[in-house]
């Protein structure tokens, strides 16, 4: 199980076989984890180690979880999403912080996911519970490149970030 420097779990282990069949199974596993985790989502990778060339995960999540704005620009990434069940906000943000663009996804509806290429500042936010996200972009993983988090926003955990993630609520919910 991975995790970060608060010790709690950030990822699952991924399934040990070559294929894996995703069934409501292995999502409700993941919602399960999700509920219990204090930073209410968890990943469970679908590829098998840190240097696949491709990364394919579920990500579980719950309202309230925050996901500091971020871009995968050095290296390049692009990213797709797509919602499996429940609903999020999508964030596109321009180089300042100002909010460019805000999507609603959601599952069984006519948006059910996005594709981002590399260097756009994005966040997204569950809305609904048991929210889970289908996504996938190249690999490897490094810890210390995949994500150029926004300077203009809180960090996870840190002070502000309960009232940044209120602030986007209130912003994704006036669309």
């Amino acid at each position: 199980m991975t995790t970060n420097d608060n010790s709690y779990p950030k990822a699952l282990p991924a399934p040990p076989d070559n294929n894996t069949t995703i069934t409501t199974d292995l999502i409700n596993s993941c919602v399960s984890a999700s509920r219990q985790s204090p930073r209410k989502r968890i990943i469970l990778p679908l590829h098998k180690t840190p240097e696949a060339s491709l990364h394919r995960m579920l990500n579980a999540m719950q309202p309230g979880s925050y996901i500091q704005p971020h871009r995968h620009l050095f290296p390049p990434k692009a990213e797709s999403v797509i919602v499996l069940q429940g609903a999020i906000y999508v964030f596109i943000f321009h180089e300042n912080g100002s909010i460019d663009e805000i999507q609603t996804i959601e599952a069984g509806s006519l948006n059910i996911g996005i594709d981002s290429e590399p260097g756009v500042f994005h966040t997204f936010v569950a809305i609904k519970e048991d929210t889970v996200l289908f996504e996938v972009k190249p690999g490897p993983y490094n810890q210390m490149n995949d994500k150029d988090f926004a300077p203009w926003a809180p960090k996870e955990g840190a002070h502000g970030a309960k009232e940044y993630l209120d602030h986007l609520y209130e912003m994704g919910n006036l669309c």
